[in-house]
C-alpha cells in the first residue's frame, strides 16, 4: 500500500520497553546500581515486576512465568555484531568511562569501543538475562 494515500496513525511519544527476567533483584541491581535508574511504582499486575524510569521513558521487567516469554534473547555466540541485532541503547556522558565501571563491576561486555560513522562512540554490554545494552556517548 502506497503512504500517500493513507493517514498515519502519528505516534506521539516512546512510552516503555518491556523485558522479561529470570531474577528480579539481579536485574535490579543492574538497572539501578549499574546503570542508575530510578525504580519507580508499578501497578499490582497480577505477575511479579519491577519499572524504572529514565528520563520520560520507563523500562519495565516482567518476571518469567508460565504465561511469558522467556527471559533474555542472546544471539548465538559469534553472530550478528553487536550493533546489527536486537538491542536497545542509552546515551552517558562518556563511553570509556562507563567501560571501566562495567568491567570494574565485572559486567559482561559484547563489544568495543567503536567509533560510530557520526562520532559517537558505543560499547555493548550483557544485562544479566542477557539483553544487549548499548551505552554511547556524543563527540
Amino acid at each position: 500500500m502506497s503512504n500517500s494515500t493513507l493517514e498515519t496513525i502519528g505516534v506521539l511519544a516512546f512510552d516503555h520497553l518491556t523485558l522479561v527476567v529470570q531474577d528480579l533483584e539481579r536485574s535490579r541491581r543492574f538497572y539501578v546500581d549499574v546503570l542508575g535508574m530510578r525504580q519507580v511504582e508499578r501497578p499490582a499486575f497480577s505477575f511479579a515486576g519491577l519499572w524504572f524510569q529514565l528520563g520520560s521513558n520507563q523500562i519495565h521487567l516482567i518476571l518469567e512465568h508460565d504465561q511469558s516469554g522467556p527471559a533474555g534473547s542472546p544471539p548465538p555466540p559469534g553472530h550478528a555484531s553487536a550493533g546489527r541485532t536486537l538491542h536497545f541503547a542509552f546515551e552517558v556522558a562518556d563511553a570509556h568511562r562507563a567501560l571501566e565501571q562495567l568491567q570494574r563491576l565485572e559486567v559482561p561486555i559484547r563489544s568495543g569501543p567503536k567509533l560510530r560513522p557520526d562520532g559517537c562512540t558505543q560499547i555493548w554490554c550483557y544485562d544479566p538475562d542477557g539483553h544487549i545494552v548499548e551505552l554511547f556517548s556524543r563527540p
